[in-house]
């Protein structure tokens, strides 16, 4: 069977298999090859076909299983030798999904493409602990900021942050926590509240909320881990257990 070369690029969302979209399930449905990284929930593999063909191309900080490279060229080889192949991303695509390269890549080698959003973890893992990123009175933006550059350095944009009232959603940051709390600690702010998420969505997520001033011993003493994702603002004060959890963690801190 001859089958039409395609890419499809699809967010597979923070981390709950069914957080991803209807119309990401019918992609899968209908793919003949998929790469897929490590954030994604293997559960989602079940809807896809037994014929095709899976392939992990997943990336940690300290250990990439393919470079970018290497997944740009194999989405487009396969796509001309198997068909359609489904790009699996945890999140969104092209939120700090690098989903713009490979969607580049494709368009240089002359391959449809078809982009599905998907719910990324800066929005949704708010929403799940009930902390409204925006709010009247409170907070009029929100900004998403890579916690470290390609260089390894402090991306720029947070010391730009703190001088706003800006809610801030730090993606990949939680190596660079301290220097986080410095800067807002440097810009009279230590007193800000932030929440730290790890595994947001799942059924083993852990949550650490304080102040600028204690936050690196509240994550600590909660033993977070990465994948997180932080939220810096006032907002965050509006979590429903905010004070309780806050005079819990600096008791075990203490």
């Amino acid at each position: 069977m001859n089958r039409q070369p395609k890419i499809t690029l699809v967010g597979a969302g923070p981390g709950d298999a069914d957080l991803i979209s209807l119309k990401g399930l019918k992609a899968l449905a209908s793919a003949d090859a998929i790469l897929y990284d490590a954030l994604v929930n293997e559960e989602l593999l079940d809807y896809v076909p037994k014929h095709a063909l899976r392939i992990f191309v997943g990336k940690r900080a300290n250990h990439h299983t393919f470079s970018q490279l290497e997944i740009n060229q194999m989405m487009v080889e396969l796509a001309r030798t198997n068909g359609h192949v489904v790009r699996l991303k945890g999140g969104d695509p092209f939120v700090f999904g690098r989903g713009g390269e490979e969607l580049d890549h494709a368009a240089e080698n002359n391959i449809p493409t078809t982009v599905i959003p998907g719910i990324s973890s800066a929005v949704a893992l708010a929403g799940l602990q009930g902390i409204p990123l925006t709010y009247r009175g409170i907070s009029e933006s929100f900004w998403v900021i890579t916690g470290a550059t390609t260089a390894g350095s402090i991306s720029k944009d947070i010391y730009a942050a703190a001088q706003t009232d800006a809610t801030v959603v730090v993606l990949m940051g939680l190596n660079k926590l301290p220097e986080i709390a410095r800067i807002y600690q440097d810009a009279g702010r230590g007193k800000l509240p932030i929440a730290v998420i790890q595994n947001g969505s799942l059924p083993d997520e852990k949550i650490a909320l304080g102040a600028m001033d204690d936050i690196v011993e509240a994550a600590r003493a909660q033993q977070i881990g990465a994948p997180a994702v932080i939220i810096i603002g006032e907002v965050v004060a509006k979590h429903a257990h905010y004070g309780v959890k806050r005079e819990q963690e600096n008791a075990i801190a203490v």
